[in-house]
């Protein structure tokens, strides 16, 4: 038995990948440099770009061929591509699918893979999901369509969607734009690279910080949104049922422009009536144009979530923000929010409740899991007494009381366990709507991660660093990140003295992935924070910050 579920497994990994191969080489047209219009279509504002398509409907395949080379050449550099749908896209714009008249008329739309579209597959790197493609698109990808977007690829992700690496024996590893030994981030990664290799606009989900994640280590822009005000419905998910610590679908982009337009684009299409599960809230642009003109902002900074403090580049990233909104005549407040180590344990142990089962369950006898997540479902299953014995050990004798603290509630809750997380996890967002009120801050400034990306393999010691991004799906709150800048070996060494070893337990597995000389060059983000249901509020405030940084604002890559 074990071996024919290895050796179907195998099977299906082969399939998908010679199949998304034969694709790549029937785009016979697609295989060429970059033209005079494929430049100037890649650099146009994506309001001139929609304007050209309802002035002229043929414009749409332009933009699809353009977009279809940049994924192409994106791929054959990062394995960022899971199924190829630009044959498909090239119909639904003869065939009446999509709306040119839309307010993203013919715009090229990539998708993490999770997202379902008619006649594809949505596999989530899980072999045993080969072969589930659906008839009819699901409610969001009908909804894009609607809006004009053109979907035509989706991307690759972690097994189990629960990492900060994309990699799954189904499609292979997937690596940063900027460094090959290095992750784009996750789960939403293969987003992360296409995007910084010149792709438009996309699709991902986030969870534990899998958007913004990706825009910090590949150096682009996202924006988790709150739950219920970016339409959910027509995903699969690894986790079905879980909402200890919902995901939300969010937007990606390559540029602020870009995300500004495409979440406005999209709440403007009345998501609530493709998706039951938002909220019927329209845009409110008054929200926007309120901290678009606000003179004088109050900037609450988050220095250090107090369980792993930014590495030195991530520092550095967040003093020049905070430098350049001083100098823009803004107030920077220092902060004391209720405990972010509390968000790390609390949310930890929600999504993980079931032993991590339901994320594994449909994973065939062989498969490849991340190294994080089998570190997760190891310790999950050891005899409780041993992990008791284990506590104590990192508690008293390590003293360590971080890292213990995390290990004491790792084991599967009952009900009645699940009920008492649940509490406790209403009770911290009361403390911190409480303490909102009290800071009175247009919004919080942080870093996305205590480190930029790391390299492949990494998550097996960096699985639990999570907590500057998780604390925020904990609490439900609208957040952005924006790359700032990039690793400098001369900048950002580790201080003289420093000692790894010292540290508690979590952020050891962080520090030990930090290498000022390797890193050069990797991307570089802060956080832009705001309340529940603040979307339009984060954007406004995003681009304040990214207008106070000036002529230091982040440098993308080339197109080539």
């Amino acid at each position: 038995m074990f071996l024919t579920d290895y050796l179907n497994h195998r099977r299906d990994c082969r399939l998908k990948q010679d199949e998304r191969a034969t694709r790549i080489r029937a785009l016979t047209s697609y295989h060429a440099p970059f033209s005079v219009l494929d430049r100037e279509i890649i650099n146009k504002p994506i309001e001139e770009l929609v304007q050209d398509v309802h002035k002229d409907p043929a414009k749409a395949t332009e933009l699809l061929h353009t977009y279809g080379k940049v994924a192409i050449k994106a791929h054959e550099k990062t394995n960022c591509v899971t199924e190829v749908m630009i044959s498909s896209a090239e119909r639904w714009l003869q065939d009446g699918s999509i709306n040119l008249k839309g307010p993203l008329a013919g715009i090229p739309v990539s998708l993490k893979d999770s997202l379902e579209v008619a006649g594809y597959d949505t596999t989530v790197g899980i072999s045993r999901l080969t072969g589930n493609a659906q008839p009819t698109d699901g409610p969001h990808a009908r909804l894009l369509k609607d809006a004009g977007a053109v979907p035509y690829v989706k991307t690759n992700i972690p097994i189990t969607l629960l990492s900060f690496e994309s990699t799954n024996d189904l499609w292979g590893r997937c690596t940063n734009p900027y460094n090959p030994k290095y992750t784009p981030g996750g789960s939403t990664g293969g987003e992360g690279a296409l995007l910084a290799l010149g792709g438009r606009i996309g699709v991902g989900s986030d969870v534990a910080g899998s958007v913004r994640c990706p825009a910090h280590f590949s150096g682009i822009y996202s924006l988790k949104c709150s739950t219920g005000r970016w339409p959910k419905s027509g995903a699969v998910t690894p986790m079905p049922g879980q909402d200890g610590v919902p995901s939300v679908l969010s937007p990606m982009t390559r540029t602020l422009n870009d995300l500004i337009y495409f979440t406005r684009a999209v709440i403007q299409m009345k998501p609530w009536k493709y998706d039951y599960s938002c909220h019927p809230l329209a845009w409110r642009p008054e929200l926007e144009q309120e901290y678009a003109e606000k003179k004088k902002l109050r900037v609450g900074i988050l220095r250090t979530d107090g369980v792993v403090d930014p590495s030195p580049a991530c520092k550095r990233a967040l003093e020049m923000t905070e430098a350049a909104l001083r100098l823009a005549g803004h107030e920077i407040v220092e902060i004391d929010p209720p405990s972010p180590y509390e968000a790390l344990c609390l949310a930890s142990i929600l999504l993980n409740h079931d032993g991590v089962r339901t994320a594994t369950s449909q994973m065939r006898w062989g498969e490849w899991n991340d190294r994080g997540v089998a570190q997760m479902v190891y310790y999950m299953n050891l005899p409780r007494p041993i992990k008791y014995l284990h506590y104590l050990w990192v508690k008293y004798i390590r003293r360590d009381p971080v890292w213990a603290g995390l290990l004491r509630g790792w084991h599967p809750k009952s009900a009645y366990g699940v009920w008492g997380l649940n509490a406790r996890r209403e009770a911290y967002k009361r403390r911190w709507f409480d303490w909102w009120d009290g800071a009175d801050v247009d919004f919080i400034l942080a870093p996305p991660n205590a480190t930029p990306a790391v390299p492949h393999g990494g998550m097996h010691d960096a699985v639990s660093s999570c907590g500057y991004t998780f604390m925020f799906n904990l609490l439900d709150y609208s957040a952005g990140v924006i790359p700032v800048t990039h690793v400098d070996k001369a900048k950002d060494q580790l201080p003289s003295g420093f000692n790894v070893k010292k540290l508690n337990g979590v952020a050891r597995g962080a520090y030990k992935q930090y290498d000022a000389d390797e890193m050069h060059g990797l991307p570089v983000g802060v956080q832009v924070i705001g309340r529940r249901l603040e979307e339009e509020k984060v954007l406004a405030l995003m681009k304040r910050v990214e207008d106070a940084l000036g002529d230091d604002r982040f440098k993308l890559l080339e197109v080539d």
